[in-house]
């Protein structure tokens, strides 16, 4: 006899109660993409000029993942940054589990993964990437980067030595030959957008402009974290960085250097 019951639709997984650790970078975009995620109980952002600085940043990052520990609300922490410079390798999980994407760094999140990033660079090993984030903090070559460069070293060098370290990251412009504009919809896109052509213009770059591709920060605030693109530090273990396709590795405390 047939049965009348239609077949059992599947219980939809919800995602774990989560606190968000984000550079800056991303901060339109999550603005975007967890507009309605109740489950992101908390969320910290971070400066971009941390990049420049690895054992600051980690040294950051380690004292916020202390202090999220005593938190009951939580049953992970997320963090938007990559391997960035090695400033993350060396974190250690405490209560919670922490997870964060197999990126070298933002790009690979603003492109939707690292075999995307790869594929790009080979096709133009010469580009220098702009997003948004990176636009408004004045960090991409060009004028405003000269300007803002002057200002913040005022008072902590002669006039001859920042003209000279200026001279220096100027040369390493000269490497590139492209400024490559990755957004991924948010409402500033296309205004900056415009920055980054006056960018090139101002340098004589080619300019292209790219979609670029969600999925990869949506997944990591969702909770979608599968290990061939995110990398899970359970407590007791902490953050290595994996030379090969991985990126990042989980090592145990008693194994790492």
């Amino acid at each position: 006899m047939k049965s009348d019951e239609s077949p059992r639709k599947p219980i939809p997984t919800m995602p774990p109660n989560i606190a968000l650790l984000a550079c800056s970078v991303f901060e339109r975009e999550i603005a975007l993409l967890a507009a309605d995620a109740p489950h992101i109980r908390e969320t910290r952002f971070y400066e971009i000029a941390l990049h420049d600085r690895p054992d600051e940043l980690r040294a950051k990052l380690q004292a916020e993942l202390a202090e999220i520990d005593a938190r009951d609300d939580i049953e992970a922490v997320i963090l938007a940054y990559g391997l960035c410079g090695r400033g993350t390798a060396g974190l250690r999980a405490g209560r919670h589990p922490f997870v964060l994407p197999r990126a070298h760094d933002c790009i690979t999140v603003f492109l939707g993964s690292k075999e995307h990033y790869a594929a790009h660079q080979r096709a133009c090993p010469t580009c220098y990437y702009y997003t948004p984030g990176w636009n408004r903090a004045r960090r991409v070559p060009g004028p405003d980067k000269i300007a803002a460069t002057r200002e913040q070293l005022a008072g902590k060098f002669d006039e001859d030595d920042i003209e000279f370290l200026i001279e220096s990251e100027q040369e390493t412009w000269a490497l590139h030959d492209t400024a490559t504009y990755i957004d991924l919809g948010t409402d500033e896109a296309e205004a900056e957008a415009d920055y980054a052509k006056r960018c090139a213009d101002h340098l004589g770059w080619k300019f292209e402009h790219i979609r670029g591709d969600p999925a990869l920060l949506r997944d990591l605030l969702w909770g979608n974290w599968d290990d061939s693109r995110f990398q899970t530090i359970r407590p007791g273990e902490m953050l290595g960085h994996s030379p090969d396709e991985n990126v990042l590795r989980a090592e145990t405390r008693e194994a790492a250097p």
